[in-house]
């Protein structure tokens, strides 16, 4: 069911895996298998999406900070092969982004991939001076954030939820810019 929810991408080692033997499988054959490949461009158009997002409301991304809430694939692992953070923080440190970020397992590992960006302690740290805040695993501990506290932190109060964690109308109410996947 969870591949079925709307959000940033898929990550993980087996679907990734999985899809491409697949796909190679049907090619030995000669056939194509339009769908699978589809399904692919699919996910990596997910990931380009939250960047578009982000630029949309910043207008330009080079010399902003954007936080980054989520760095494993999925909550409750430190497993970071094929995170859709991975291409998502490549593809703004390339634009000049400076990046801010928090998970509560998958640091170490990330810092192996991405060692020049900051490391915080909590997800409130991560927020402070940000021009947009994104939400890309759904962790609980972020679905219970402090939206108040939040906002205060934020330089500008723009929430990017990439797992759609928070209620549209519970974000906008309490003053954010509010942006998930697949809703308004």
């Amino acid at each position: 069911n969870k591949f079925l929810n709307a959000g940033c991408g898929y990550g993980g080692f087996c679907f990734p895996k999985d899809l491409s033997a697949f796909i190679k499988i049907a090619e030995d054959l000669g056939y194509d298998f339009k769908l699978l490949k589809e399904v692919e461009r699919i996910n990596d158009e997910q990931k380009k999406s939250i960047v578009r997002k982000i630029a949309e409301h910043v207008w330009n991304l080079n010399n902003k900070t954007v936080g980054i809430l989520g760095l494993s694939f999925k909550p409750n692992t430190d497993d970071m092969r094929y995170a859709p953070s991975i291409d998502i923080i490549g593809d703004l440190l390339a634009e000049g982004v400076t990046v801010r970020a928090y998970d509560p397992k998958a640091m170490e590992r990330a810092r192996e991939i991405f060692p020049d960006i900051i490391y915080c302690k909590d997800p409130y740290e991560v927020c402070e001076k940000c021009d947009a805040l994104v939400i890309l695993t759904e962790w609980d501990e972020f679905k219970d954030l402090d939206l108040k506290r939040v906002k205060k932190l934020l330089k500008t109060p723009m929430l990017i939820d990439g797992r759609n964690i928070f209620d549209p109308d519970t974000a906008r109410n309490e003053g954010f810019s509010y942006t998930g996947v697949g809703r308004k």
